[in-house]
């Protein structure tokens, strides 16, 4: 999967541990979907995944990955893949925003990406089949781009993969789970949270400034197709000024946190959240104490490479200092004291084999 600040990654094995311990569960929502690593791990332990997020290129991952299922659409996806890598480069919007005003790609890579996601538009695909298609692209670019995993800028000096063709891939397309089709849907996350409801919710919501829409906003782009005016040495979409986040702002984080838990129609809430945070712990604690009993897991991580090398401008000059290189990632679990009984043991076992940190 693509390269993604916030990726739970390091954390899979352990939610899927804490979900499966639920006694009786067979549906999550995952409200905040991103990569849609999490769905997808949690589609393979055989839950049925509704999966929401309001960026345009997550709900590509999401609809591929989560929606799509493997016996009605991994044949047809290798033969389109086939198809797409042998289209003729021709240089376009990605070539001229993200090659020349800007150097994310190298200008071959940029003119297929442009070529393939043109044949993609015009074919009029399925929503299933559009999807694996948009999402084998955005892997592929992802594979030889120029960053450090983050487009709010590009290398100074060209990353080595870079040179390297764009080469598409068929995504790990799942058949489908034992307990029903997954569904991806693009909401608002309060919104989401009016309209879909499962045993467990799981929200890994933004949790401070970083907007994934400005991290993240060439893939916004290669999905939407619509080449929007850009700004900046990065060339971000012009609507990363206008299509803020309400989990992005500090004075306002708590309320929409606090209108999540109170909103939600599941038996168990499982949240990720960060020391980095714009809620503290012990705040968080206390908001979903009001879903019953609450258990806090942390565990210890490297930050993002971003923060490893330092922050530059533009011109790659060093501008601030390295502050800290790790932090404190948690899982929070609430629920009633039955459920929470059954995932207590589940953690502790997994505690036992020293997969994880203790509950707290």
């Amino acid at each position: 999967m693509i390269k993604y600040l916030g990726s739970k990654r390091l954390l899979l094995e352990r939610i899927v541990t804490l979900v499966s311990a639920v006694p009786d569960a067979t549906s999550v929502v995952d409200l905040f979907s991103g990569t849609s690593r999490v769905g997808h791990a949690l589609k393979a332990a055989g839950f049925r995944v509704l999966a929401n997020d309001y960026a345009a290129y997550a709900h590509a991952l999401a609809t591929c990955y989560v929606q799509a299922d493997a016996a009605r659409w991994l044949e047809p996806a290798r033969a389109l893949i086939s198809e797409l890598q042998h289209v003729a480069p021709s240089a376009g919007y990605v070539t001229r925003t993200f090659c020349e005003d800007a150097r994310y790609f190298t200008p071959e890579n940029g003119a297929h990406i442009d070529a393939i996601r043109t044949s993609i538009a015009e074919r009029a695909l399925p929503p299933e089949l559009e999807a694996i298609a948009l999402v084998s692209l955005m892997e592929a670019a992802d594979r030889v781009d120029s960053t450090t995993g983050v487009q709010m800028a590009y290398l100074k000096q060209w990353a080595t993969r870079a040179a390297k063709p764009l080469t598409l891939r068929v995504p790990a397309l799942l058949p489908r789970a034992v307990h029903g089709a997954g569904h991806a849907t693009q909401l608002d996350a309060l919104d989401a949270a009016r309209t879909l409801s499962g045993d467990i919710a799981y929200l890994d919501p933004p949790y401070n400034q970083h907007s994934y829409l400005g991290n993240y906003h060439i893939w916004e782009t290669l999905v939407r197709w619509d080449a929007p005016e850009a700004y900046g040495v990065a060339r971000k979409r012009i609507d990363v000024r206008t299509r803020p986040s309400i989990f992005n702002s500090r004075p306002r984080h708590a309320d929409a946190m606090r209108a999540l838990i109170d909103t939600l129609d599941a038996r168990v809430l499982v949240v990720s959240f960060s020391d980095e945070g714009y809620l503290t712990r012990e705040e968080l604690t206390t908001m979903l104490a009001s879903r019953g009993e609450v258990m806090v897991l942390e565990h210890d991580f490297k930050r993002y490479v971003g923060a490893q090398i330092g922050i530059h401008n533009p011109a790659g000059t060093k501008v601030g200092a390295i502050t800290h290189l790790r932090n404190t990632e948690y899982l929070f679990v609430a629920g009633r004291a039955h459920d929470l009984d059954a995932v207590r043991r589940a953690a502790q076992l997994h505690i036992a084999s020293g997969a994880i940190a203790a509950a707290r």
